[in-house]
């Protein structure tokens, strides 16, 4: 039992390792090749430039699908935080029948198909008589941001003391004041972040619902089917990994400064 219990804290971590290195080793060789001087990405490297990079903003059509996924992002971030907050008010602060079934159809998009998702929401729009266009693909990113934002939120809500809103409203501070404050608003600032990171990236949704306005990710796979556009989709690629990356951190920095003043919170007011 003994041998048991030394063995599988260092077998757990060799899982974690490989697991690590099996994620994200592909990732890292993206920025590596977008520096290489060759249009071909293989090792070794045949020097380091940063033209690609300086390209970019040459691009007239990039220029206009980062506008598009900038509106997008922004608006489906919005839109989907807003959601998110009365939901998860709902869901922590009321009890009334079907609330965890309810609960679960606002999940569902985290478990289902992407395309799945993608094709029913297109047949709809179809039926309603809508054109393919930005506002189609603002739609289909607010229901898949929804969950995400909405599992932020609940975590900032649950911590939530109720007496704090009630003494904030006795002082003549509004609900809207209330939620302002430093207890609810850092888990709102990282809901728009993380929905806008996940605006941001998302592919398969814009892919179907969007019309003759193409949006970033839609713009890199189209710009795949030719061989020399390969070192400038490798440049925005790392661009867009770096930006991600930095919109996620803020957003969890936020959360766990959240999460641990709600707990400091609810200590000094026990």
């Amino acid at each position: 039992m003994t041998a048991t219990r030394r063995f599988r804290p260092g077998w757990l971590s060799s899982y974690a390792t490989l697991y690590i290195l099996f994620l994200y080793l592909p990732v890292i060789f993206l920025p590596i090749f977008s520096i290489n001087t060759a249009a071909t990405p293989k090792f070794p490297l045949s020097g380091i430039t940063l033209h690609w990079y300086e390209d970019l903003p040459k691009t007239p059509a990039l220029i206009d699908a980062t506008w598009n996924s900038l509106i997008v992002g922004v608006s489906a971030s919005i839109l989907s935080t807003v959601l998110g907050i009365l939901a998860a008010r709902s869901i922590t602060r009321y009890r009334y029948p079907g609330r965890r079934a309810i609960n679960g159809l606002i999940m569902a998009p985290l478990v289902l198909p992407e395309v799945i998702v993608a094709i029913s929401m297109l047949l709809v729009i179809l039926q309603l008589g809508l054109s393919l266009s930005l506002f189609t693909v603002v739609l289909g990113h607010v229901l898949v941001c929804i969950p995400y934002s909405m599992t932020v939120l609940t975590s900032g809500f649950e911590g939530f003391d109720r007496s704090l809103e009630e003494a904030s409203a006795d002082l003549g501070e509004s609900a809207f004041g209330t939620f302002r404050r430093p207890m609810v608003a850092p888990a709102i600032i990282s809901s728009l972040l993380v929905s806008f990171t996940i605006s941001l990236d998302e592919f398969i949704i814009a892919f179907f619902l969007t019309g003759t306005e193409a949006t970033l990710p839609i713009y890199i796979w189209g710009q795949l089917r030719f061989a020399a556009k390969l070192p400038g989709v490798l440049a925005l690629g790392t661009l867009l990994l770096l930006a991600s990356f930095v919109l996620m951190t803020i957003a969890e920095i936020l959360r766990r400064r959240a999460a641990r003043r709600t707990q400091n919170e609810g200590g000094l007011h026990a």
